[in-house]
């Protein structure tokens, strides 16, 4: 079973099981997956690869983030909570995410294998680390780590 047929079995189950923030979630994410499998350009018109699927569940966890940001900002911490719930059920789909010190380990080491010390090529380090780590970090986290070495 891939994380496609996986997440859809998942959403029958919440639905079963009554529970309405899993099925929100899920179902925003089958939604997401009808829209990608429906593009024009597209020849596979049934199945999305484990990596589509990845890059829509950090899609929506992107989102969600995004909205409790806002929503807290924004004096609704009702609406926070809700997002943050179902941020909770989608992060179950992301693999393990590495630690900073880890990213940190990488960043230095990819900062001097390729001689950077110039703040303007700060971009460059970001998208050779980003190579390196190939999703296993956040991206505002990679970030974060590279501007601190150069602090």
């Amino acid at each position: 079973m891939n994380l496609q047929q996986q997440i859809k079995a998942d959403m029958i189950s919440a639905m079963k099981d009554k529970n309405p923030v899993a099925t929100t979630a899920l179902k925003s994410l089958v939604a997401a997956f009808t829209n990608e499998l429906s593009a024009p350009n597209r020849d596979d018109r049934e199945n999305l690869s484990d990596d589509e699927v990845m890059a829509l569940i950090k899609q929506g966890v992107k989102q969600r983030k995004d909205s409790i940001e806002q929503f807290t900002t924004g004096g609704r911490p009702e609406l926070a909570d809700s997002e943050q719930a179902e941020l909770s059920i989608l992060e179950k789909y992301l693999p393990e995410m590495m630690p900073v010190e880890q990213i940190l380990e990488i960043a230095t080491r990819v900062k001097e294998t390729m001689g950077i010390d110039d703040k303007s090529k700060m971009g460059v380090l970001i998208g050779a680390v980003m190579k390196e780590i190939a999703g296993q970090a956040d991206g505002s986290d990679v970030k974060d780590v590279v501007m601190s070495l150069f602090d």
